[in-house]
């Protein structure tokens, strides 16, 4: 199993256009329903269905086609669970708020690979691709949001 996770302030200190929550949640909802410009490494992103808080999409990232549920908890959480494909598992997006109010953006994964073997070579590898991954999909993500903002359009 490949664990990871990966946290960012959304306002970092001397940042021009600061996010609000409902900005990041239209960003991370944008995300869901179509992620290409935000993850370099995906290659094609089809919603195949949907319903109230839940969508169903197929993806091709590294080469992989790959089947996801998400689910949204409004304001808070997008879940991606892989449903199809040779890797499986779990991804969060998550909004957090510390005491003082300031918002962070965390993106976390839990992983399996198919036919490999856990700890080997090949699985640490994989798991350094998609930590780096996964930092650009956070930081492209919230520039892409702040854009939009800046530009006075909806997220």
């Amino acid at each position: 199993m490949i664990s990871v996770s990966y946290s960012v302030p959304v306002n970092p200190e001397g940042t021009e256009v600061r996010l609000g929550r409902a900005d990041v949640w239209k960003g991370l909802e944008k995300k869901a329903h179509n992620a290409l410009p935000y993850v370099p490494s995906m290659t094609h992103c089809e919603v195949t269905d949907s319903g109230d808080n839940w969508l169903q999409r197929e993806i091709e990232f590294r080469g992989q086609r790959l089947g996801e549920r998400i689910t949204f908890e409004p304001q808070e959480t997008v879940r991606f669970d892989r449903t199809s494909g040779a890797v499986l598992g779990t991804i969060l997006n998550e909004i957090l708020e510390d005491d003082d109010g300031e918002l962070s953006l965390r993106f976390s994964f839990d992983l399996e690979l198919e036919g490999v073997e856990p700890g080997s070579a090949e699985e640490t590898d994989y798991e350094e691709t998609m930590k780096g991954d996964y930092e650009k999909a956070v930081e492209s993500t919230l520039a892409a949001i702040r854009r939009w903002v800046a530009e006075g359009q909806p997220a």
